[in-house]
């Protein structure tokens, strides 16, 4: 639905008028149900076919129907919320994650990444600080349900004892001694560039690692043999920049590129679908560094 409003100084009036008349016009999707609800709290209003909208009378108009609005959004509201009850009295999920609440569902899991990820893609969802839980309002059951599996899967993997159980058995295995190596190179903060094309200092940037800002291109050239397999593709023309995590205040000002990063590029200009996650990480740490200073 839109709105705008009309006065007397504007050129065009309600059919039938001779002289424009102070109000609001508002233009909404054909619905039988709606268009009586209107004409009920409306009854002056009269319908402009040159415009394809209502024309409320009124220096109050706009205030007007924007209350009725917000009251058909609260209607919409309640009864997707009761739908939303009733699909899970049909087909609940049955997890020790999740609890019922009295306007949704409240979602307490083990830290996990992909759980977050997955809860941002749910409408309406979001994140309790005080009690460390997630809100769902029933509203937004079918697309929680669909995601419900991953969700699970992954809170699972993030109890202590599954994480515990699964350092224990990489515990002097190749594949640990090459985690430890690779976390340890990733604290370094440095990144091989290639020499011909360096990216800017100073602005956020993606690599492989996620959105960054480089502070330093030393010129140093890298060694191949020391770092390829941090590195694949890296040869004797790169060159060592170091690089730190961006604030919450530079990601808001990066605008986002439209079109994605070339295939086999070592550094690109972030995607909205990278800076939104890299923004609320950000904005998380900035809480958090808030909390601990007051």
């Amino acid at each position: 639905m839109s709105e705008t409003e009309s006065s007397a100084d504007q050129d065009e009036g309600p059919p039938g008028d001779d002289e424009p008349k102070p109000g609001a016009e508002i233009s909404f999707p054909y619905d039988r149900t709606t268009v009586d609800q209107f004409r009920r709290h409306f009854p002056r209003a009269r319908w402009n076919d040159v415009r394809k909208a209502w024309f409320v009378p009124g220096r109050t108009a706009s205030r007007r129907i924007g209350k009725w609005l917000a009251g058909l959004e609260t209607e919409a509201d309640a009864h997707a919320d009761a739908k939303g009850r009733d699909a899970f009295d049909f087909d609940p999920i049955e997890s020790p994650y999740l609890t019922l609440a009295k306007t949704g569902f409240r979602i307490r899991t083990p830290y996990s990444k992909t759980v977050i990820d997955e809860l941002h893609e749910v409408p309406f969802a979001r994140w309790d600080g005080d009690l460390h839980l997630w809100h769902v309002p029933f509203r937004s059951y079918e697309e929680l349900r669909r995601r419900w599996p991953g969700i699970e899967a992954a809170a699972r993997r993030n109890e202590p004892d599954e994480r515990r159980r699964r350092a224990e058995e990489r515990k002097g295995t190749e594949q640990e001694m090459r985690r430890r190596l690779r976390a340890a190179e990733r604290r370094r903060r440095r990144y091989p560039l290639p020499a011909d094309d360096l990216p800017p200092i100073g602005r956020p940037v993606a690599i492989i690692y996620g959105i960054v800002v480089f502070t330093e291109i030393t010129g140093e050239l890298v060694d191949p043999g020391l770092v390829a397999e941090f590195y694949p593709g890296v040869g004797e023309f790169h060159v060592w920049g170091h690089w730190r995590v961006p604030v919450l205040e530079e990601l808001v000002r990066t605008w986002p590129a439209k079109t994605p990063p070339v295939e086999g590029a070592e550094w690109w200009l972030p995607t909205i679908e990278e800076l939104r996650p890299a923004r609320r990480s950000a904005r998380s740490r900035e809480a958090k560094r808030h909390a601990k200073a007051t």
